[in-house]
């Protein structure tokens, strides 16, 4: 049976078709409706497609829809039979799940993808001639930010869709105050399938081109549908204590002031500059942080906390946002050079005795509020380490006294540490992603939070009238958002009073008003636009939220407890959450719907096993290594007989050679999974006294912010080098290992100049298993597995195996694949990437870069500092000794097998080793 994928890529509703060239499987409807009723968003997406070939083929369904929504219900029809989603706890699901994985049926995942999107697929068997219907239903309360709710739609289908649908139904009871629509692909031709009709609470906004109106060119297939379209609106809003909406026995209150006097702030910017955040991140912090400071407004107080190894404090007090302080500021941030290892507990800490100071001294303004904004990019490496222990710091430092916001810039940054730090001190946590755009997203984030206009909110209703509700005390509100609390109504209740607490800057807020519960029932009676009692759904939706909030900073009991409450509701509403997942049912397998967090983006770079297409779950190895050389752990080893003829003694994923006598085949011996390695004393028989086990750690901190170990290992360990460093003006090359920790991205090379970037991860043998390169000016993306070759040009993703030839040139970069051999990047720099595909007898991706010289003079990371000959020095054969970056390191020079050479040949070649951890 062939495969062929039909992908529908959706986030709110964000909409993206892929079909095979062939157009075997054909999309002849798909329609998006989405029926908003006071911000609650209900969506479904209905895909009918067919199969026209003569022989059966496999569609894959795959959606992206928003990290914040709920899958609520999945079906397919198949020759008139419907194989229903069925939700179920996590476990009850993954034992299904993982039974249909063990006898290679086909399993699917959800799996998080981008900033704001989660990916659903599900891929199924159509027979010839045969259709099948997809549909998929999700819900999300809209968040308001910056004073919009906003619908965006990526429309991609890549094919010509006779039956193509966007609908928007949006009903707001308050009245709907604002309302466009934008997007980058309409045509004049276009617009006239664009429809747009409102009234005061209601708007229907509908996109329905036809075939022509979607035909780029007369007379071929190629569609004008690709860009962004975008809704934005917002309501109307009186001066009284928010609205209250009703519906069968359950309210929301919503709450957002207009025309209130903002706060003073004072703000401490606390930036990470070590060196992992060398090349694009620091520019791209350098010019957001331009930005950030000249939207400080005059009556502002902030300073600057730059940290790496060394905190430094820019002034001894904060300095007010004066034209000549924020000029003085921005000169202080592009003098930055971004080196060493990163120090979180310190800067947070110098932060924190900052903002003490000049509070106790009475320097800062009255009724003004004090933040913290930490941007970092990677885990704490010097000074206090242990993520517990800086947790524990800053919540008895700060005492509740100052917010704190955390920006995880990039991958390789704990999520996990970095939000129970912001919620344990009252802000929260965002990540920034590595993106062109980053400077971007830093800046919206600084605007969400940079006008607080009220603090300390207490949201009063009667004990004896609201039975449940949800959170109803915030510690602050900024301009443009809004405060939404939801509950149950006790029986036999008439009205609902509400009363509002607040501080403002100039006064304290009182506000006050009582809702008839009749009245207020009476506005949604008869409107289509409801979807079931939606204010329950909507209350259940927020518990679920908030309460997993809480559990992210609780431990132990309490954060057992809070997700036990988690649970029953999602079971009870029928949500997919982190809790739950659904159990989707087909003709030949069954798959399984989760729900990801934020913190599986570190840690999951998979959705699926068994499907075509899709790449297998990872594992992450996880464990802590001794970082003492003067430790030593003795063991046992069994007897002679046992171990003799190279058998393994802790299992086959390690293999101590020994010779016929029984005796260590070589004196030193590496453990792939720990970093331990193992001495035997003068080759003597194996014994308790003559063979030790140990971790010789070395601490260094490479140049370009790379903290780790140097080893000098013998050439028994590596046989094969990680990387192959060929220098123009030595005889011998450089040979690098790498013993870092698996599955987590190490940033390989980064020129900002030539636009090229290197990431790898490593896998349980401690050599490459996995690299991403990516090409900024044609944006291009290649992620290069031992399963398979994904190219993402702009993104059109296509997938290549390693079993075939092929070749093509996109946007000026030549991509050739050598059958099981090695896959060449070329670009019009004249840089050539290759990276080597060794199966036997070790699997492993070898990586290699053809004129070099070419790189630019502002090239880092953890190989690509090796290039910049102003920085490189030759080293002495006397000293053995090489000088990067001012730093000398010791090498061995060691014999090692060339991958780059046919295999099977076993060339060996002579290169100076170095071992690293970075």
């Amino acid at each position: 049976m062939d495969r062929h994928f039909f992908v529908a890529w959706l986030f709110f509703s964000s909409l993206q078709v892929f079909v095979a060239p062939e157009n075997a499987i054909e999309i002849y409807s798909l329609h998006v409706d989405c029926k908003v009723t006071s911000r609650y968003a209900h969506t479904v997406i209905t895909s009918r497609v067919a199969n026209r070939a003569n022989e059966s083929k496999e569609a894959l369904f795959e959606v992206e829809l928003p990290k914040s929504a709920f899958i609520t219900n999945f079906s397919m029809t198949i020759d008139g039979k419907t194989y229903p989603g069925i939700i179920k706890e996590k476990k009850s699901a993954q034992d299904q799940y993982d039974a249909a994985v063990s006898q290679g049926q086909s399993a699917g995942l959800v799996k998080s993808t981008g900033r704001k999107l989660e990916q659903f697929r599900v891929s199924v068997n159509v027979a010839a001639a045969a259709k099948v219907n997809f549909e998929l239903t999700y819900e999300e309360l809209l968040k308001r930010k910056l004073g919009k709710y906003e619908l965006l739609i990526k429309v991609k289908p890549k094919q010509l869709v006779k039956h193509f649908q966007i609908d928007t139904h949006i009903f707001e009871p308050q009245g709907i105050s604002a309302l466009e629509t934008e997007s980058t692909f309409i045509t004049n031709e276009l617009n006239n399938a664009l429809t747009k009709v409102q009234n005061e609470t209601k708007a229907h906004i509908s996109f329905k081109p036809t075939i022509d109106q979607q035909r780029k060119t007369p007379g071929l297939d190629d569609t004008l549908l690709d860009g962004d379209f975008l809704i934005r609106y917002d309501v109307k809003r009186s001066e009284t204590a928010g609205d209250i909406q009703i519906v069968n026995g359950y309210f929301v209150h919503y709450f957002a002031p207009s025309q209130m006097p903002a706060f003073p702030k004072n703000v401490v910017f606390v930036i990470d500059t070590s060196g992992s955040m060398s090349g694009k991140k620091i520019w791209q912090t350098k010019e957001a942080m331009k930005k950030i400071l000249e939207d400080l407004n005059p009556e502002d107080y902030f300073s600057l906390v730059l940290f790496n190894g060394t905190v430094r404090l820019w002034t001894s007090s904060l300095l007010q946002a004066t034209e000549d302080n924020v000029e003085r500021a921005k000169r202080h941030v592009f003098g930055a050079n971004a080196h060493q290892a990163t120090d979180i507990n310190g800067a947070l800490q110098k932060a924190i005795q900052s903002l003490d100071k000049d509070t106790k001294a009475e320097l800062l303004p009255d009724q003004s509020i004090s933040m913290i904004i930490l941007l970092t990019d990677g885990q704490p490496t010097t000074g206090e380490t242990n993520i517990d222990r800086i947790q524990r710091n800053i919540r008895e430092a700060n005492e509740g006294k100052y917010f704190l916001y955390c920006l995880g810039f990039g991958f390789d940054v704990s999520y996990t540490f970095l939000e129970k730090m912001a919620l344990e001190n009252g802000g929260v946590a965002r990540r920034i992603y590595e993106d062109s755009d980053a400077a971007l997203q830093l800046q919206g984030f600084y605007h969400e939070v940079a006008t607080p206009i009220l603090k300390e909110i207490e949201m009063k209703y009667p004990d004896n009238t609201v039975l449940e509700i949800t959170q109803n005390n915030f510690k602050l509100l900024f301009d443009g958002s809004e405060i939404v609390v939801a509950g149950k109504l006790g029986n036999d209740v008439d009205d609902l009073p509400v009363e509002i607490k607040a501080k403002g800057h100039a006064s304290e807020l009182t506000l006050k008003e009582e809702a008839n519960i009749r009245e207020k029932e009476q506005v949604f009676q008869h409107q289509k636009y409801i979807f079931g009692n939606f204010i329950e759904r909507l209350w259940a939706y927020l518990t679920i939220q908030q309460l997993l909030e809480k559990s992210a900073s609780a431990d132990g009991e309490q954060q057992e407890t809070l997700e036990a409450q988690v649970l029953n509701i999602s079971l009870k509403f029928g949500f997919v959450t982190p809790l739950t997942s659904m159990v989707v049912t087909k003709p030949d397998a069954q798959e399984v719907a989760n729900k990801p967090t934020e913190a599986d983006n570190e840690n999951i770079n998979t959705v699926a096993a068994g499907t075509s297409g899709m790449k297998k779950s990872s594992r992450i190895v996880g464990g802590s290594n001794p970082h003492d050389n003067s430790r030593r752990y003795p063991f046992s080893f069994p007897s002679r007989s046992r171990i003799a003829g190279g058998k393994s003694f802790f299992g086959d994923f390690w293999n101590y050679p020994f010779d016929s006598r029984g005796r260590p085949s070589r004196r030193y011996y590496d453990h792939p999974q720990t970093g331990f390695f193992i001495t035997a004393a003068q080759g003597n028989a194996p014994s308790h006294s003559s063979i030790m086990c140990y971790y010789a750690d070395y601490s260094y901190t490479l140049p370009g912010g790379h903290p780790g170990n140097v080893q000098s290992l013998p050439d028994a360990v590596n046989e094969y080098p990680s990387f192959i460093l060929q220098l123009t003006h030595e005889k011998n090359p450089i040979c690098l290992n790498i013993n870092g920790q698996l599955q987590t991205p190490i940033t390989l090379l980064t020129d900002t100049e030539k636009g090229i970037q290197v990431t790898g991860k490593l896998g349980e043998n401690r050599k490459f298993v996995e690299f991403n390169v990516i090409y900024q000016t044609p944006n291009v993306q290649i992620n290069v597995s031992m399963g398979e070759i994904i190219l993402n040009d702009q993104g059109n993703v296509n997938s290549f195996p390693w079993t075939k030839n092929a070749s093509l040139t996109t946007r000026g970069l030549s991509f050739l694949i050598e059958k099981e051999r090695r896959l060449s990047l070329s670009g019009a720099d004249g840089i050539t990437i290759q990276v080597y595909y060794m199966k036997n007898p070790l699997n492993f991706l070898g990586l290699h870069f053809k004129n070099s010289e070419l790189f630019s003079n502002n090239i880092v990371g953890l190989f690509g500092q090796f290039y910049s000959n102003k920085r490189l020095q030759r080293h002495s054969n006397r000293k053995k000794t090489l000088t990067v970056q001012g730093q000398s390191y010791s090498f061995t020079r060691q014999n090692k097998k060339d991958y780059r050479i046919e295999q099977g040949a076993n060339v060996n070649f002579t290169c100076w080793s170095l071992d690293i951890t970075p």
